[in-house]
C-alpha cells in the first residue's frame, strides 16, 4: 500500500502530538516510534511510524487515510504553535541491506527498513510478512471508527505506551488494559480456497469475526474468541480454521 508522509512543525511540534498520539513522541530523538490517533471513544483513525528531523517530526501513514489525519490534527491544533503538511517524498521500504538515510520499522526486525524517498526495494511479499508475524495494516485489518488498538496486537507492536499520561482515547484503552479480558482480536488462521479481503467469517451460520489479508494459505482474521474456538468456520467459498496456540 502506498504511503504518504505529513510534516508536523513549529515549536509546539513535540506537546501538541504528546497530548493526541498513543505512544511518547519523546521518544523520537532516539529512533522511529510506531503510534496511532483514536478518536475519543478509543476507536483507530490512523497508525503511522513517527521520525525526529531535527525543526520538524514526520508521520509516515498509509495514503487513503492520510487526508483524513492531516484534517483530524488540523482541529485539534487551535492556537499551539504548529504547521501540518503534506510533503511530496514516497515512502519506500525493503527487508535487505539498508540503504542510507533508512530507518528501521519499529513494530517487528522482520519488517526491514523505511526511506523517505525513492528506491526499488527488494521485492518483499509484504503481505506474507505481515502475515506471518501477525502486523496488521491500516485501511484493510485496521477498520477507521471501528478497530479497538488493543485487539489488533497495538501492545505487541510496540505502539502504545500506558505509562506517557493523557491522550486522545486514553482512558478507554487503559480500561482495556487493565480492567477487561479480551474478547476479540487479531489471529493468524488457515485458510482453504480464498475470499475478499472483509468477508464476513461464519460458524453454524452465525458471525464469528472477519477474514482479512491472506498468503501462502494463511491470513489474518479478527475472530470473538469464544465463539471461534474449536468449530468449524467458513468466509464465503473458503474453509477457515484457528488454532489458538499458534495465534500469537
Amino acid at each position: 500500500m502506498d504511503r504518504r508522509i505529513i510534516e508536523v512543525s513549529g515549536a509546539d511540534r513535540l506537546r501538541f502530538l504528546q497530548g493526541l498520539v498513543t505512544n511518547d513522541v519523546e521518544r523520537t530523538a532516539r529512533g522511529p516510534v510506531y503510534a496511532a490517533l483514536l478518536s475519543p471513544q478509543g476507536k483507530y483513525l490512523a497508525d503511522f511510524v513517527l521520525t525526529d528531523h531535527g525543526d520538524a517530526l514526520r508521520m509516515d501513514v498509509a495514503e487513503p487515510l492520510a487526508e483524513g489525519l492531516l484534517r483530524r490534527l488540523g482541529l485539534y491544533r487551535l492556537r499551539a504553535d504548529v504547521a501540518l503538511a503534506l510533503l511530496d517524498p514516497p515512502v519506500s521500504r525493503g527487508t535487505g541491506t539498508p540503504p542510507e538515510g533508512a530507518h528501521a520499522d519499529p513494530r517487528h526486525p522482520a519488517l526491514g527498513w523505511r526511506l523517505h524517498g525513492p528506491h526499488p526495494g527488494d521485492g518483499t511479499d509484504w503481505d506474507a510478512l505481515r502475515v506471518e508475524h501477525l502486523v496488521p495494516e491500516g485501511g484493510v485489518e485496521l477498520v477507521p471508527d471501528d478497530s479497538y488498538i488493543l485487539e489488533m496486537g497495538f501492545e505487541r507492536l510496540h505502539g502504545v505506551d500506558f505509562r506517557k499520561g493523557c491522550y486522545v482515547g486514553q482512558e478507554v484503552t487503559a480500561r482495556m488494559k487493565h480492567k477487561t479480558e479480551l474478547r476479540k482480536g487479531l489471529v493468524r488462521v488457515d485458510v482453504e480456497g480464498a475470499a475478499p479481503v472483509g468477508t464476513p467469517i461464519l460458524a453454524d451460520g452465525r458471525p464469528v469475526g472477519t477474514l482479512h489479508t491472506q498468503s501462502g494459505g494463511r491470513g489474518l482474521a479478527h475472530l470473538r474468541f469464544d465463539r471461534a474456538r474449536g468449530v468449524a468456520m467458513t468466509a464465503g467459498d473458503a474453509r477457515v480454521a484457528w488454532e489458538p496456540a499458534r495465534a500469537a
